[in-house]
């Protein structure tokens, strides 16, 4: 079922948002590169990391959605940015030297499959770096599911896309198997969020978007209702405002050269 992003809502929390990026970017030890490609780029902040990082390298920000591509180009100078499939790109394109994706390979049904013709697409000596969210058994994940699984709205969030990933232990084997020296681990952050239904806030923007959009206009108002109230009562505000741990996992692979 089709869903659309708001980089807008996507970039409330762009500061919790970007940390994983960061540290993933800071284990990966490619000197200079030449070719540096940003797979799920969303509105380009991120991918402006990879230009300063590199300054000498062509990099290149692909993502799916238009309206996150619309607003990288109009916000983000230096990289080239394209509308794309991350699926599409692995089929079509040629090797680069630094291949990173940040929380995207989590909408990807399968995407342990996909992982050796990521691989595939770095050349020798060349790095492999993706970060995804491991946080699909918290409230803010499973509050959502359980929700959408009462009527009315299981007739219409049926099949709507959710995001999974795995261990890191998981995605070590895998990338090892495909001939890569492998630096995986895992970080919960604690973010402290403020305002009004901070944590609806940010899975609005992210997770729980296509289930959202998936509802007509006259169911949406009480789901999101209903859906603020559990969340408020899964994380009730304390002294320093309503802290949402956020488990990430890191993988950072050199293809050997």
């Amino acid at each position: 079922m089709p869903h659309t992003w708001d980089p807008d809502r996507y970039l409330t929390f762009a500061d919790e948002r970007g940390r994983p990026f960061v540290e993933l970017l800071a284990r990966v030890g490619a000197a200079a590169p030449v070719d540096v490609v940003d797979l799920g780029c969303g509105p380009g902040n991120l991918t402006a990391r990879l230009a300063q990082r590199w300054p000498g390298a062509r990099v290149r920000g692909v993502d799916s959605s238009p309206e996150m591509v619309a607003t990288a180009r109009a916000t983000v100078s230096g990289p080239v940015f394209e509308v794309g499939d991350l699926r599409d790109w692995v089929a079509g394109r040629g090797s680069v030297d630094v291949l990173v994706s940040n929380a995207t390979l989590q909408w990807v049904p399968g995407h342990l499959d996909l992982l050796p013709s990521l691989v595939q697409c770095v050349r020798p000596g060349g790095w492999l770096a993706f970060q995804v969210p491991g946080n699909f058994d918290e409230p803010s994940h499973t509050i959502r599911r359980d929700l959408a699984a009462e009527a009315p709205y299981d007739a219409h969030t049926a099949g709507v896309a959710v995001p999974s990933s795995h261990d890191p232990a998981t995605y070590l084997e895998v990338l090892a198997g495909a001939g890569c020296a492998v630096d995986a681990w895992e970080t919960t952050y604690l973010h402290v969020l403020s305002g009004d239904d901070p944590v609806f806030t940010w899975v609005s923007g992210t997770g729980a978007r296509p289930t959202l959009e998936a509802l007509p206009d006259d169911l949406r108002p009480a789901f999101e209702q209903e859906f603020k109230r559990r969340l408020r009562a899964a994380y009730p505000p304390g002294p320093l405002g309503v802290v949402l741990p956020f488990r990430r996992v890191f993988v950072v692979g050199q293809v050997a050269a």
